[in-house]
């Protein structure tokens, strides 16, 4: 997710509907107002929007006083939603979506939000995940919808989060990106949150267990390899993101998983393409931009090295 924090403050809007989830607001706005403490600075600027409302009121009662979704300009917009987020579906809310997604604006949804995200036809071809409650429902009605049980994911201009306490993780992932694994430590001990959950969640085992590797530069790596399938980060942001040197880096991975960090980035995105030919409709094309290859040409070389077979024939 790109930052420019060296220049000016993060700018997030937080897209309230009525009776949003409470919980997962305060899991949202607490660390980005504790890194802001902790750094002595204005690392990011929040601000609570709504649509056609000045006021909103949480799942349990408590209003929060919002401006007009269209009163500023954000590089994110998450849009929080709680109950029975059908109920909340109109053409307003729906127009201010798709204004902001047309926009350079990274646009998500937490708990129900994602829902709504869906409603207003901004998620055909990304990877997404949902509150549990709501993914059945949303399968019967957009059964193309590429819907996974994760806490988070990032996908391009796409943030999508369950909710709850997911959001404390990630946020811990946004900060890590942006200021590097010991500043956003710093915010998640203030909270004591010292048990940093991976993107994919408690579906998947831990990033140790799965890799079996505890270096945490290679740990960091990996982290946001899965946070940009969809638009690869290069080596150097990587290493940036694991706070080692960009050889450093390289040779950890040879030492610890025997394959060069690209290699194992490329890798990954390759498991992720073969598990979408299998379970969705997408065509080819629409997959090896998913996976972040620049062309289906490009990505049906890498996957027949791969896997020793054109992706056609995995739907064979």
């Amino acid at each position: 997710m790109d930052s420019n924090l060296n220049n000016k403050p993060y700018s997030i809007g937080l897209l309230l509907t009525e009776g949003f989830a409470l919980m997962s607001y305060a899991s949202l706005i607490e660390p980005l107002r504790a890194a802001n403490l902790l750094a002595e600075n204005e690392l990011y600027k929040v601000t609570d929007i709504a649509v056609q409302s000045s006021r909103i009121k949480s799942s349990s009662g408590a209003i929060i006083q919002t401006k007009d979704a269209t009163s500023d300009i954000f590089d994110l917009v998450l849009v929080i939603t709680g109950g029975n987020p059908k109920k909340l579906e109109n053409t307003a809310l729906f127009d201010t979506l798709r204004r902001l997604a047309r926009s350079k604006t990274i646009v998500g949804g937490i708990s129900g939000g994602p829902y709504l995200l869906a409603a207003a036809g901004l998620m055909h071809g990304y990877r997404m995940t949902v509150h549990w409650e709501h993914a059945p429902a949303m399968l019967e009605r957009w059964p193309d919808l590429l819907l996974e049980r994760s806490l988070y994911i990032f996908d391009r201009k796409r943030v999508t989060c369950a909710g709850g306490t997911a959001p404390l993780d990630l946020m811990h992932s946004l900060i890590t990106e942006h200021h590097g694994h010991s500043f956003a430590r710093k915010v998640s001990d203030w909270f004591m949150h010292t048990d940093f959950r991976p993107a994919a969640g408690p579906q998947r085992a831990g990033l140790v267990e799965r890799i079996g590797v505890t270096d945490q530069a290679i740990l960091n790596a990996i982290g946001a390899m899965e946070n940009h399938i969809s638009d690869p980060l290069n080596l150097l942001e990587l290493s940036r993101i694991a706070q080692v040197g960009e050889r450093q880096l390289n040779r950890l991975f040879k030492i610890k998983l025997n394959i060069t960090t690209m290699g194992y980035y490329r890798g990954l995105r390759l498991e992720m393409a073969k598990n979408l030919l299998r379970n969705s409709s997408l065509s080819v094309t629409e997959i090896s931009l998913a996976t972040g290859f620049s062309g289906s040409a490009h990505f049906s070389t890498c996957y027949s090295q791969k896997f020793g077979g054109p992706p056609s024939s995995q739907r064979r």
